[in-house]
């Protein structure tokens, strides 16, 4: 919790309680449904919380825009960006049904009121959104496949709408076909050696994919 508070010094009270409240609240639900793997529970704040926030450094999500979660697991990224973009509304999807029942429990438990959970694949949603954000659910031309038609045509913030995707390792083939993609390096940002490799790619949705 001391990395959240030291790379998101301005957290409100409320914020900051329901950061607090996640470490609990996974550690009960992971004995019940393992959605988060044995060894990384006791770095949750680390590996999972943090990590999601990586796309914050990246990307300050405005009022009123909307953002979906695919392949969520247990609510990464989505339930950490929710906390700290309360104005902004997150939809979380993945196709199995334990986990986002974990997902509704934990944002039900803390309070989030702009998060929206369901079982389903990416590709029968029907809405569109400003962005579409991910951790390493599959590579990237995958992914685009399942959201290239998910993003709204408008822009309203610096980059432009598309995919914002936390991936690690050496992703030149991955994104060979897409040279658009720009790469972040969390390395830069938070100092952990678990962020040695990490990266956040944003890959616009706007031109044919």
């Amino acid at each position: 919790m001391k990395d959240i508070l030291r790379y998101f010094p301005d957290l409100t009270e409320n914020q900051v309680k329901q950061f607090e409240m996640l470490e609990v609240l996974y550690q009960d639900w992971n004995a019940k449904i393992n959605v988060i793997s044995r060894k990384d529970i006791d770095e949750l704040y680390t590996k999972h919380v943090l990590h999601s926030l990586g796309i914050a450094k990246i990307m300050t999500f405005k009022p009123g825009s909307t953002v979906m979660d695919v392949g969520t697991g247990g609510g990464f990224p989505a339930i950490p960006l929710a906390i700290l973009f309360p104005e902004t509304n997150f939809y979380a999807v993945d196709v199995i049904a334990k986990k986002i029942k974990v997902v509704n429990e934990v944002a039900t438990a803390i309070g989030l009121t702009n998060l929206k959970a369901e079982q389903k694949r990416a590709e029968l949603v029907k809405e569109e959104f400003d962005f579409v954000v991910s951790r390493a659910v599959t590579n990237m031309p995958d992914f685009v496949k399942w959201v290239k038609d998910k993003t709204k045509k408008k822009n309203n913030h610096e980059l432009e709408n598309g995919i914002l995707y936390l991936k690690g390792g050496d992703l030149t083939e991955e994104l060979k076909d897409f040279p658009k993609a720009t790469l972040y390096d969390l390395a830069d940002i938070f100092e952990n050696d678990f962020f040695e490799t990490k990266k956040v790619v944003h890959l616009p949705l706007k031109y044919k994919v």
